[in-house]
């Protein structure tokens, strides 16, 4: 974004995915930073049908992108600003979309050298029939984030899940990663830190999003070789998918393995942005204030990401 004294800043928030909530918490949470941060002119839009007008009659100079999930984090919404030549934040069309899509973000990955799982993506009807593998494994939209329909089928299981109605008619299932969960964030060419995520049960949606779902350990009690490899891995997973701006990756570490039991999961390239999310408390961690987080995003908004 070029300089400017006082530049109009769109904060894009809500949308209709599945992460809806979350999306309204980042957003609202990101134009308070700007504004405590010095920005005179944040304006809030939750995106709707209608927001490729709305912006044409914004005009900002920037957007910062706080949705998460289908069509705001899936290169959609990339593309309409590029169209419209309104600078962004975080990553571009192409990035978005692979790292959006579970399978393909593997074979990227698989390609980069990092260790993932083995996964297939099968009809979620034939989960609901059978086991399409061994337990225990985990059965998940191949493009949703935030945990949103993620279930694990674990050894003592009776049978197969039976996925709710609303689930897409692709899913992926993977082999199920045991061990601690734990994240790095990635902001431009630095990875920043690790954080330990611990919870008494699954990492699902409520232990991301409710108070007190989970507790947060940064940076992680991991051996030195864990916790480098975790910054290793994370910012050569940003740079495979090209990624740019701000990036969270997550893995799943296996102690009684020592380094061959960690695991990438995935990079979310449009992390929350809320309370009690992991991005702005590692960079906190690391010296950076959730304010100057948000501005630095902004000014390093762009299009042709």
């Amino acid at each position: 974004m070029s300089s400017r004294t006082n530049p109009t800043v769109a904060v894009l928030m809500g949308g209709p995915s599945a992460e809806r909530e979350v999306s309204l918490g980042s957003g609202r949470a990101c134009a308070a930073a700007l504004r405590e941060y010095g920005y005179q002119d944040v304006i809030e839009v939750d995106a709707g049908p209608d927001l490729c007008a709305v912006l044409a009659q914004i005009k900002p100079h920037a957007v910062l992108n706080c949705l998460h999930g289908r069509w705001g984090e899936d290169g959609c919404v990339q593309g309409m600003l590029e169209w419209l030549k309104i600078p962004y934040t975080h990553s571009g069309v192409l990035a978005s979309a692979v790292a959006m899509d579970k399978q393909r973000s593997k074979d990227v990955f698989r390609a980069a050298g990092l260790p993932v799982v083995e996964s297939v993506i099968v009809k979620a009807d034939e989960v609901r029939a059978r086991h399409v593998m061994l337990p225990p494994y985990v059965v998940k939209p191949n493009n949703e984030g935030s945990s949103v329909g993620v279930y694990l089928v674990e050894v003592e299981n009776n049978g197969p899940p039976q996925l709710d109605a609303d689930m897409p008619e692709d899913v992926m299932v993977e082999t199920f990663a045991p061990g601690r969960e734990l994240t790095t964030t990635v902001v431009g060419d630095r990875a920043l830190t690790v954080t330990d995520i611990i919870t008494t049960g699954w990492y699902d949606y409520d232990a991301k999003y409710k108070e007190g779902g989970s507790r947060h350990v940064v940076p992680a009690n991991v051996p030195p070789e864990i916790f480098d490899l975790c910054l290793d891995y994370a910012l050569r997973a940003h740079n495979a998918l090209g990624c740019r701006g701000v990036s969270r990756t997550d893995f799943r570490w296996d102690e009684a393995r020592g380094t061959e039991g960690l695991i990438l999961l995935e990079t979310n390239t449009q992390p929350g942005m809320t309370g009690t999310s992991l991005t702005p408390e590692q960079a906190r961690a690391t010296g950076m204030g959730f304010p100057a987080l948000c501005a630095w995003m902004v000014e390093d908004a762009s299009c042709g990401r």
